[in-house]
Formats: structure tokens, sequence, C-alpha cells
């Protein structure tokens, strides 16, 4: 079942286009990355699916709420989302529980949600210091925390661990691991691409608009490298997939290797090695930036 799905998302300021014809959908209880550069369009995508901006062209129906032109969200969408923005806009004077509490009452939301909130997100011994006396660490969990005192269907995630210390980035990160434990469906806007490897299930990369969906593996993949390029056809029964790349397959096999093994040098192929592979997600993008860059894209 689809938490969201974009189709044709387009959205300009000042005449310059800031992402055009995004189109993507995404499961119940997924992880799902916006990969890309600065300026790509991610935050843009993001803010009009969580209805701060209308788009000009093109619809997304996001936890079963319309958004179109004219449409963004409103007191309906919001009830059913989780924003976490680059600025979460939390008041310096006002304790971490105060703060908490606020949100939860603009929500609409039962106070007893916060306490247990600070408690799973470390900060229960933290709870009653003003804002501004908090790490940066604890001030993004707090965030997040925020985003989720009302149980929102999806949750939104703007670049969750930007400028934060590396201890902080694994603090957050182990929150989102949680959440994605739970089955929650969130959507990761970054530009880390370790940050998508670790959390995501695929991945948008975007250019403005959705160059493609990336499927990320954690699994994996047998490469066999070989003495001349040969056609692999008796093998691909044996494999769920398999690509080629100059003298090599990249396999993922159905059958155990020593058969796919063994039906190669059976057809004739000459084997050079074997070894298990995994394919960079870095490469992948990189290519991609290529491809989006000739097609006259901006990134």
């Amino acid at each position: 079942m689809l938490a969201i799905e974009a189709s044709g998302l387009t959205k300009s300021f000042g005449g310059r286009p800031a992402c055009r014809d995004v189109s993507f959908e995404v499961e119940r209880g997924e992880v799902f990355g916006l990969l890309g550069p600065n300026g790509a369009g991610k935050t843009t995508t993001l803010r009009m699916l969580a209805g701060l901006y209308a788009p000009d062209a093109g619809t997304a129906q996001v936890a079963g709420f319309g958004i179109a032109p004219g449409r963004p969200g409103g007191p309906e969408l919001r009830r059913r989302i989780g924003l976490l923005t680059e600025q979460p806009g939390f008041y310096d004077r006002l304790t971490a529980r105060e703060n908490l509490q606020y949100f939860a009452d603009l929500q609409r939301s039962k106070r007893d949600r916060v306490q247990p909130l600070l408690e799973r997100f470390a900060l229960g011994e933290h709870a009653d210091r003003p804002f501004a006396e908090l790490s940066r660490g604890m001030k993004q969990k707090l965030a997040i925390a925020r985003a989720l005192v009302h149980e929102p269907e999806v949750i939104f995630l703007d670049e969750p661990t930007v400028g934060l210390d590396p201890e902080a980035t694994r603090e957050v990160r182990n929150v989102i691991a949680e959440l994605s434990a739970e089955k929650a469906t969130i959507v990761l806007c970054t530009h880390h691409l370790d940050e998508v490897e670790r959390l995501c299930s695929r991945a948008a990369f975007i250019a403005q608009r959705v160059v493609a969906v990336h499927e990320i593996r954690r699994e994996d993949l047998l490469r066999i490298d070989l003495a001349a390029p040969f056609a692999p056809d008796g093998v691909r029964s044996m494999c769920k997939s398999l690509r080629t790349s100059g003298t090599s397959l990249f396999i993922e096999p159905l059958a155990e290797v020593h058969e796919i093994v063994a039906a190669l040098v059976k057809a004739g192929a000459r084997i050079e090695a074997v070894a298990p592979h995994r394919d960079p997600l870095e490469e992948a993008w990189l290519q991609l930036l290529a491809d989006a860059r000739e097609q006259g894209l901006t990134v």
C-alpha cells in the first residue's frame, strides 16, 4: 500500500525552476531517500509533499490526502505528517519538556506522549534544561521527537544530520534506524550517500527532476571475472539478476555458487576469479549526475 504517490510535481520561484516533473512512490513502512546535491530540488519536493508549497503543476497523495496546484496542505494534512526542517523553531528560554508540550498542544496531541518521547531519545535527564543550553545532537533529537508527538502516518526529515559532529550524527542516525525497525514511513532528504546506504531501502536521485529511483542493496552480489568476454545465457535461469561489464559477470544467484561456476565452465567459459561484490552507491550516483549534466539539468 502506498504512503506517498507523487506525479509530475513542478515548482518555480521567480521564473527559475526548482524542480520539474518529479514522480515517485513510497510504500508504507519504507524509509525512502531523496538524494541529490545542494540546489537540486530535494527540499522543494519535500516541502510540496509536506504541504508547505503548492505545486505549480502535478499532483500528490500523501497519507491519503490530495495535493494539487492551488491546494497545498492544511490542518488535515499536518495531522497526518511529521516534519523535521533544517530550522526547527524551538523557543530558547523554554525547557525541552515545555517546548515539546507546546507543540503537542498545537497538534492537539495528548501531553502524556511527551515524557515517553523524552525518555526514548535519551533526553529525560535534560528535559528541564532550557533549549538554548542543549547540545546540537540533543536539539536535533528533540526536533525529531516534536515531529512524532502527534503519531503521524508519514515522517519527513530534511537534512537531519547537517552540521552535527560525528557523535551527534550517529545518535540521530540510530534514532532513524529505530523508527525504520518499527516500520515507520520516512522520507529522508539528504545529500549524504552513506546516510542513504545505512538507512534507506530505495532512493530517488533528484537533479531538478527524478533522474532514477535506485534500490539500495544490503546483500552482496557474486562477481565472476572471465579471461575473455562470454555470453552467459546458459546460467541466466540460475540467477535472480545478471549483468555483464567487460569480462566480468555480476550475479544475484538463485542456485549455489559452485553450481553456477560449474555451468559456466561446462559452457566453455574460462574463469579467473570468483568473489563477493557490492555495488557502491557512489558509482551509481556519479554516473547519474554525469547523465543529468549531459541533459542540461542544473546539478
